[in-house]
């Protein structure tokens, strides 16, 4: 039998390219949604949405109910994107800090779900546990970040990488073991799929194609990097 066509290189490509805030999320999430038991009518939150471009994924190829929830993107700007696209009775747009708590009930989802926001926010022990809380029992959690594919040698940025490296990157990007020690001690987390994930190439070459001011500048440091050092780390939980 043919192998079908990813939902992500159906869609229209230059509506992508205008949404994407980096890698390709519609990309990383529909990947890291094959590893979750999703259905309509189940709850999901997309915390750390962007443009939504994730939480029309979950919507369109699953049929799920999102909460689009994005810290800088206005949840007006989404919700226009939303309903052009007819899906305005399955995607909520809201404008939600993490860091501040989230305004809603606790066990009020089937699953929390992130893609290239979560490193901003949860590279603390009380992130999760916290989160946790807003999730059903029995619900999944599934995170998907920018990483390292190894620890750099010495604990020192290579000097390729050096011209486009910021301090926050120091706390941001981390390794798949990294990442998978800080959720083992979580409280009421089954720890599921935890791996470095196979769309890492075409997520960075699909947004360094994108006119967006960011990608452009990311070209040299893709360049210089050369396929040695980054990863995509996908996290996924059951709650127990």
């Amino acid at each position: 039998m043919p192998i079908p066509t990813p939902f992500t290189d159906a869609y229209d490509k230059a509506f992508l390219l205008d949404t994407m805030m980096g890698p390709n999320a519609m990309r990383i999430a529909e990947e890291m949604a094959s590893f979750l038991p999703l259905r309509q009518g189940l709850r999901v939150l997309d915390l750390g949405c962007g443009m939504g471009i994730s939480s029309i994924l979950l919507a369109q190829k699953f049929g799920v109910q999102v909460f689009a929830a994005d810290l800088w993107i206005a949840p007006t700007d989404n919700s226009r994107r939303f309903q052009a696209l007819g899906l305005e009775e399955q995607i909520v747009p809201l404008a939600v800090d993490a860091t501040k708590g989230l305004p809603f009930a606790h066990g009020y989802f089937d699953v929390l779900f992130s893609v290239d926001a979560y490193q901003y926010f949860g590279t603390n022990q009380t992130m999760l546990p916290g989160l946790l809380e807003f999730v059903k029992p029995g619900g999944h959690v599934a995170v998907a970040v920018p990483g390292l594919s190894r620890e750099l040698p010495g604990g020192e940025v290579p000097p390729e990488l050096r011209p486009f490296w910021v301090p926050q990157l120091d706390d941001e990007f981390r390794t798949l073991a990294w990442w998978r020690a800080l959720w083992e001690q979580a409280d009421g987390l089954r720890l599921g799929p935890c791996r470095e994930m196979d769309c890492l190439r075409q997520a960075w070459a699909d947004w360094l194609e994108s006119p967006n001011p960011h990608a452009r500048q990311d070209v040299p440091m893709m360049q210089a990097e050369g396929g040695k050092y980054f990863s995509l780390v996908q996290l996924c939980g059951q709650r127990v």
